[in-house]
């Protein structure tokens, strides 16, 4: 991939688990770090990590800890974890308050590049709104969203409908769409 096209752009890296969306990602991190960008980037790693679901950027690239990066000190896959819709309600809403803090702290002291790991943790009940307000400041924002089948059984508690809608969203938003 041609990484010097992705500067100056919105672009969302979308895929099934364990396709390698972080991975791609990071990679993009590690182009910025040679062009001597470092300085310029924010990442807000979201990613559960759980069971093989969900690898941060750190995982990746270690190096990553030297740089501004942001996240939760627990990230909870909702689907895999809650045994009922209420369980799964409840570690969503758990995530949300957790990323809305980082996403806060972007939002008050931003960089000119902005990259998140597995936006839809987000999704799954934060307003894609507040995605779509962050786009506004910084020049160049890369994510990654899981989109597939393999984490559709959500136990009736809606968040995968919630994923998709706010996905479609942010979506219309964007200059590239990367489909792995």
């Amino acid at each position: 991939m041609n990484f010097d096209k992705l500067l100056g752009r919105r672009v969302l890296i979308c895929g099934e688990v364990g396709v390698g969306k972080t991975k791609l990602l990071t990679s993009f991190l590690k182009f910025l770090i040679d062009r001597g960008l470092e300085g310029d980037v924010t990442i807000i790693d979201l990613a559960p990590e759980y069971g093989g679901i969900g690898r941060s950027v750190e995982s990746y690239y270690p190096g990553v800890r030297g740089l501004r990066y942001m996240r939760p000190s627990k990230v909870y896959p909702p689907r895999l974890l809650g045994k009922d819709a209420h369980e799964v309600l409840h570690y969503a809403e758990m995530n949300l308050m957790e990323a809305r803090r980082l996403l806060d702290n972007y939002a008050r002291n931003p960089t000119r590049i902005l990259l998140v790991n597995d936006l839809t943790i987000y999704l799954h009940a934060g307003d894609p709104d507040d995605i779509l307000r962050l786009l506004d400041l910084c020049e160049t924002f890369a994510a990654t969203a899981y989109e597939g089948m393999a984490l559709e059984d959500d136990k009736g508690s809606g968040v995968t409908a919630r994923e998709k809608h706010g996905l479609s969203k942010i979506k219309e938003h964007m200059d590239i769409i990367v489909n792995l």
